[in-house]
């Protein structure tokens, strides 16, 4: 079937659906790219173990969530040659950088530098941490979602098709779906933990807080606009990631007014 056969049904709702969930999950990976290179280029390379562990963490989610396609049975070719080639990459680097990541430190928020710092940078830390854990917790959700009941009931209402119809336009539909689902739910829940273990450790710094916009930018941009381009405008469906944005920005402009504050005094 192509996407002209299945762009004619249903007002070409199906694969406008399925261009929402794979921008979205597009917006995740640029995400987590953002926060890996921050991550190998500044506490990394100066031997912080937290930074090793983020990696180890978050690739194990990240490349793990491959395995789902067991739970709804479509095994996409093209993903799992870019997982097969990423991997031993992935994998060298930690070895390699494993010996290097020797420097213990206590996390930031629990550091005596947190508990002096303004109320405003402190609210901004734990707004950002709210927002990580969030996104690890809603990642989680929709990577079972995507190995077990593939839709919510705003989905169907918006394809304006029911489970067993889109069944029966070809019975590999919903496991492609699925697919597509699980893999988003995936990317948010490795960039959640990845933004939990940054706030929680990271020391105040000018790149960190770039670092986080961009990809706070990528992924909530990426979700938003995607479903306004689509069409898909549920205000249930769109309600938390509107308010995982705002809490989002919110947070990031409290850091980085306060670290403004910090270098004008």
């Amino acid at each position: 079937m192509s996407a002209s056969d299945l762009c004619a049904i249903a007002d070409c709702r199906i694969v406008r659906f399925m261009f929402h969930d794979r921008v979205a999950f597009g917006g995740t990976l640029i995400s987590v790219a953002i926060l890996y290179l921050w991550i190998a280029s500044v506490p990394l390379r100066d031997g912080e173990r937290w930074a090793w562990w983020a990696f180890t963490v978050s690739g194990v989610l990240g490349f793990g969530s491959f395995l789902l396609y067991l739970g709804y049975g479509y095994f996409d070719s093209w993903h799992g040659t870019a997982t097969l080639l990423l991997l031993p990459v992935f994998v060298a680097g930690l070895a390699r950088t494993r010996p290097l990541a020797s420097q213990p430190s206590m996390p930031w928020m629990r550091s005596a530098e947190f508990r002096a710092a303004s109320a405003m940078s402190r609210a901004g830390r734990f707004g950002l941490l709210a927002t990580g854990i969030g996104l690890s917790l809603a990642g989680s959700v929709i990577m079972f979602l995507g190995a077990t009941e593939v839709f919510v009931a705003e989905d169907l209402g918006f394809m304006g098709l029911t489970r067993d119809a889109l069944g029966a336009v070809n019975p590999r539909l919903i496991p492609l779906i699925a697919h597509d689902r699980a893999g988003f739910g995936g990317g948010l829940a490795t960039t959640g933990v990845l933004l939990t273990g940054c706030v929680w450790h990271a020391r105040p710094m000018r790149s960190f807080h770039e670092a986080v916009l961009a990809a706070g930018t990528a992924g909530f941009g990426c979700a938003i606009g995607t479903h306004f381009v689509e069409g898909y405008r549920n205000p249930v469906h769109l309600a938390p990631v509107f308010a995982g944005a705002a809490l989002f920005l919110v947070s990031i402009a409290l850091l980085i007014a306060s670290a403004r504050q910090r270098q004008a005094s």
